[in-house]
């Protein structure tokens, strides 16, 4: 098809993915992309704290998908098509190297997302390949001859072979909106990757401290992670908190993100195998004063709270502890629990759950089973993973096939 046009609607990681991979793959063709507001790239900026989490070293793709809450079996496929390893391939090829972190999230080695910013920007720039910014989609219809209809926020009617949808998942969506109209059915979306309100006495004070390696779980359901926690001025987060957010975003959404939330600090939730390390370091420590040090590696500031907690007194030593307060300090230890009041607000949550239904897609070529020529990528589809570059990895897969499918000459 000589005068293909292609349009991309969404200035995100997967539509600045997306139009790239389809115009390198049909460099005849016309690929506009399209920008609602007039910042491209903006979660690409942010996310990682700036350094751009852009993917993670799991190249295994069974192994890989079980880190996606939704969409974990469709991403069977398109992960060995373009996973992990093509993805620090394709950035490798344009001078960017990746480096891999001890917990296996993978960002650039210059620890700055504008190196990824950079990278997507130059090569849509040599792609010739137009980005509109400010320029939003107000519509898309299906014309008679099977080519589609925009209408753009000027008022102007511009017409296009294909399009591909990639304008996340906020409730907001205008993909959604556009998904509607030509045939398909939008999962609700609610927040995914948020950290936890919680107001107790037991964590003011001590905000910026980390565990390495706590166990979070919400009694009376089967939500439970494990991973660094930390307290923040608003409550906790962490990888623990929002890898269980994550597998827990429609439960908690009903729940109106009031619910107990349960910590075991050690990451040993076993009251009998605490229990054993504490008699020990009862024998071991002696006439040192339990306040003050402890046999399972906690934070200082984290045990001294947990002591109060357990109501021993400041000058209690280990040698004369008590059963009925070691008891105590044994379920401080394995299960704090704390009221949550609400979920956080801040700039790090922008994953959701929810958006285009999958069994609606068809995950071979990312192209809509309603509408031929029609095609999603990244976050306006219902998937979303933990945190720890599962999402931006999502992106670059069903941009990567959404754009190589859009540019095909035949349907």
């Amino acid at each position: 098809m000589a005068d293909l046009r292609i349009a991309v609607i969404g200035g995100g990681a997967a539509g600045y993915f997306s139009a790239i991979t389809a115009a390198e793959a049909a460099p005849d063709a016309q690929v506009v992309l399209f920008e609602a507001t007039g910042h491209v790239l903006a979660k690409v900026r942010i996310s990682g704290g700036g350094r751009c989490n852009t993917t993670h070293a799991c190249f295994e793709p069974r192994e890989l998908v079980k880190r996606y809450p939704r969409g974990s079996r469709e991403l069977i496929g398109p992960m060995n098509k373009f996973g992990p390893r093509e993805t620090v391939a394709w950035f490798a090829a344009r001078g960017v190297e990746l480096k891999t972190e001890s917990d296996g999230r993978m960002f650039p080695t210059t620890d700055d997302s504008g190196t990824i910013i950079d990278c997507l920007q130059s090569a849509i720039a040599h792609s010739a390949v137009p980005v509109r910014i400010r320029m939003p989609v107000r519509e898309v219809e299906r014309a008679e001859d099977g080519r589609f209809r925009l209408t753009l926020g000027d008022g102007e009617v511009e017409r296009f072979d294909r399009v591909i949808v990639t304008t996340g998942g906020n409730r907001g969506s205008g993909g959604h909106a556009i998904a509607t109209a030509l045939g398909h059915t939008i999962e609700p979306p609610v927040p995914s990757l948020f950290t936890f309100q919680i107001d107790d006495a037991r964590l003011q004070g001590i905000e910026g401290l980390a565990v390495p390696e706590a166990e979070v779980s919400v009694p009376g359901t089967k939500l439970k992670e494990r991973g660094p926690v930390l307290v923040t001025h608003w409550g906790l987060s962490g990888p623990g908190v929002l890898r269980l957010s994550a597998w827990g975003a429609r439960e908690l959404a009903t729940l109106d993100y009031q619910f107990t939330v349960r910590i075991a600090w050690s990451g040993e939730p076993n009251e009998d195998r605490v229990r054993e390390k504490l008699v020990a370091g009862r024998s071991a420590l002696g006439k040192k004063r339990v306040r003050n040090v402890n046999p399972i590696g906690l934070p200082g500031r984290l045990w001294e709270r947990l002591v109060e907690a357990a109501e021993i007194a400041e000058d209690v030593i280990w040698v004369s502890l008590p059963k009925k307060s070691l008891n105590a300090l044994v379920r401080a230890v394995v299960a704090s629990e704390f009221a949550v009041t609400g979920k956080s607000t801040n700039k790090e949550e922008f994953v959701t759950c929810g958006g285009v239904r999958l069994r609606e897609v068809d995950f071979k070529t990312m192209e809509s089973r309603r509408c031929p020529g029609l095609y999603f990528a990244g976050e306006v589809l219902d998937i979303d993973g933990i945190t720890g570059g599962f999402n931006f990895q999502s992106a670059w897969t069903t941009a990567h096939l959404a754009g190589t499918a859009a540019a095909a000459d035949s349907k």
